[in-house]
C-alpha cells in the first residue's frame, strides 16, 4: 500500500480493497521500523487511528473526497491543536499548540489522517536539517548524507514511504532543496497562495507553505486542499483556486522554456549540470522550445536574502522571551536574567547567529545601508524575473549546485552552507512559484530539476512537471531498503 499514489490509495479505499485504519496502521508500522531516519518528532498513533475510523465511516456513507482517509504528516512548524509544535527547537519543546494552523484545519476538513509532526531545522533556519534540537534527519538514499533543509523531515518521510505526502514550508528553498536531495516532488506556491496563519514565522515576507509528495499529481491533490484565501492571514491573496488535478492533461508542445545563464556558471557540479541538460532534452522531445536568458541581478540574491530574512527573524523571534510560552530558565534573578538565560538556553547556534545579523541590520545607523538597500535589490531581482517571464512560459535549472552533502560536512562553515540555496533564494525574494522535480541521479544521489513560473501559475507548473513525469520514472524510484 505504501507504494501507491494518492489517487490509487483513494480508489483502494473506495473499493474496500483496504480501510483507512489498515492503511494508517501500515504507515505507523513503517514509521516505527525506520525510526533511525529521525524524520518524525512526534507520532500521534492513537489520534491517527481514530481519525482513520472516522474517515472509513465517511467513505462508507459516500461523504468523501480524494484525501479522505489518506495518511499524511505535517512539518513541525504548523500549529496542531493539542499536539507538540516545537519548530525543531528547544525553545518550543514544551509547547502544545492551542489551535490548528489554517493548513492543518483545511487538510483535516478534507478528511486526511495526520500521522504526526516532522523534524526540521530549528525555526526553519538551515539547509541540511542539522540545526534541529532533535538531531539530524538521515537521507534514505545515503544515510550518511543530509536530507536538505529546513523541510528535511518532510522530504525523508515521503521518500522513505513513511507517509503518503507531507506539508513543508519554503523561505529560501526549504521545500525545493530537500525535495531535490531526497528525490521527491516539492512545490513552493506563489507568496500568498497558501495561508500562513498558524505557521510559526521565520521571515514573514518570504515564508510560504506548500506540498511535498512523490509526484506532481500527488502534489496537485495536496495543494488543492491547502490553497485558498484566509481572512486570518493579512498576506493571503483573495484569488480563485484552479482545479489543479484536471489541469494536468495539457500538452506542452510549443512551451517556451528559459534557461538562466546565471544558474549554469561556476559552482555548479558537472554531473548535476549533465542531469539537468538531459531533463531539458526530454522537454524538447515533448515539443518545448528552449532559449537562454539572463537575469543580471541574481548574483545579489544571497547577500540581499541574508539581510532581509535575519532582520525579519530578529523581529519575529523576539516574542520568545520566557514570559508567555516556550522555554523558561530556572530561578531567574530578575527580568533581564529571565530574558537573557531563557533565550540563551532556548535558541541554538544558527538561530542566534541570524538574530544577531538581523538585529545589526535593523539597528540605527545601519538600517538604510543594509536593510533598505537589500529591499531595493529585491525589487531589481523581481524586475529581472518579470522581464524574462514576458519572453518565456517558465524557467528551468538546477535546485542546488550539488547533490546531498555529508552530515557534518558544512555545518561548521555557515557561508558554504548558505550557498546551498544559491539557485532557490531569488524565487522567494520575488514571491514566485517554483518546484523541484526528480530528474536523475549523480553518484547514487537524487538530482532535482527546478521549474519556475509566473505568479499564480501553479497549475501550469504542475502540468509541466506531470508531462515530464509521464515520460520518465525518476519520481518512482525508491531508496534501497524502503521498497
Amino acid at each position: 500500500m505504501h507504494n501507491k499514489s494518492i489517487i490509487e490509495l483513494a480508489k483502494g479505499l473506495r473499493s474496500k480493497a483496504f480501510s483507512s485504519v489498515e492503511l494508517t496502521q501500515s504507515f505507523l508500522n513503517r514509521i516505527k521500523k525506520h525510526e533511525h531516519l529521525n524524520c518524525f518528532i512526534t507520532v500521534i498513533a492513537d489520534a491517527a487511528l481514530e481519525s482513520a475510523k472516522q474517515a472509513d465511516a465517511g467513505i462508507s456513507s459516500g461523504a468523501a473526497n480524494l484525501l479522505t482517509g489518506i495518511p499524511l504528516a505535517h512539518k513541525d512548524i504548523f500549529c496542531t491543536q493539542g499536539v507538540l509544535t516545537s519548530c525543531g527547537s528547544k525553545m518550543l519543546a514544551n509547547f502544545n499548540a492551542p489551535y490548528n494552523a489554517t493548513v492543518v484545519e483545511q487538510l483535516n476538513h478534507a478528511g486526511a489522517v495526520t500521522l504526526g509532526k516532522l523534524n526540521m531545522d530549528e525555526f526553519a533556519m538551515g539547509s541540511s536539517n542539522e540545526t534541529s534540537y532533535y538531531g539530524c534527519v538521515k537521507n534514505p538514499w545515503h544515510t550518511s548524507s543530509v536530507p536538505g533543509g529546513s523541510s528535511g523531515g518532510s522530504a525523508v518521510a515521503v521518500a522513505a514511504r513513511l507517509t503518503a505526502c507531507a506539508t513543508g514550508t519554503d523561505t529560501g528553498g526549504s521545500i525545493r532543496q530537500p525535495a531535490a536531495f531526497c528525490g521527491i516532488t516539492g512545490l513552493k506556491p506563489t507568496y500568498g497562495r497558501v495561508s500562513r496563519y498558524g505557521m510559526i514565522a521565520y521571515a514573514s515576507s518570504l515564508d510560504q507553505g506548500g506540498p511535498m509528495a512523490r509526484s506532481a499529481e500527488d502534489a496537485a491533490v495536496l495543494l488543492q486542499a491547502m490553497a485558498g484565501f484566509d481572512s486570518k492571514d493579512s498576506t493571503s491573496v483573495d484569488r480563485p483556486v484552479p482545479d489543479y488535478l484536471s489541469g494536468l492533461s495539457g500538452a506542452i508542445k510549443g512551451l517556451k522554456i528559459g534557461l538562466p545563464k546565471e544558474f549554469f556558471g561556476d559552482g555548479l557540479n558537472n554531473e548535476v549540470a549533465s542531469v539537468i541538460d538531459r531533463a531539458v532534452e526530454e522537454f524538447k522531445k515533448l515539443g518545448a522550445v528552449v532559449k537562454d536568458v539572463s537575469m543580471p541581478n541574481l548574483e545579489l540574491a544571497i547577500p540581499a536574502y541574508y539581510v532581509i530574512a535575519p532582520a525579519e527573524c530578529s523581529s519575529n523571534l523576539s516574542r520568545f522571551d520566557g514570559v508567555r510560552f516556550g522555554h523558561r530558565c530556572e530561578n531567574p534573578r530578575d527580568l533581564t536574567d529571565l530574558f537573557t538565560r531563557s533565550r540563551g538556553e532556548g535558541f541554538g547556534k544558527e538561530v542566534k547567529r541570524r538574530i544577531l545579523m538581523g538585529t545589526y541590520a535593523l539597528s540605527a545607523g545601519y538600517f538604510d545601508a543594509y536593510y533598505i538597500k537589500a529591499q531595493q535589490i529585491r525589487r531589481l531581482i523581481s524586475e529581472d524575473f518579470n522581464n524574462v517571464l514576458k519572453e518565456v512560459d517558465c524557467l528551468m535549472g538546477p535546485v542546488a549546485p550539488t547533490t546531498a552533502f555529508g552530515i557534518g560536512e558544512k555545518i561548521g562553515n555557515p557561508i558554504e552552507m548558505y550557498l546551498s540555496d544559491i539557485y532557490t533564494i531569488a524565487i522567494n525574494l520575488a514571491g514566485l512559484p517554483a518546484m523541484s522535480v526528480p530528474a536523475g541521479f549523480s553518484d547514487g544521489k537524487p538530482v532535482g530539476l527546478q521549474i519556475i513560473g509566473n505568479y499564480f501559475t501553479e497549475d501550469k507548473l504542475l502540468n509541466i512537471a506531470h508531462q515530464y513525469q509521464s515520460v520518465t520514472d525518476w519520481h518512482q524510484r525508491i531508496p534501497n531498503g524502503f521498497e
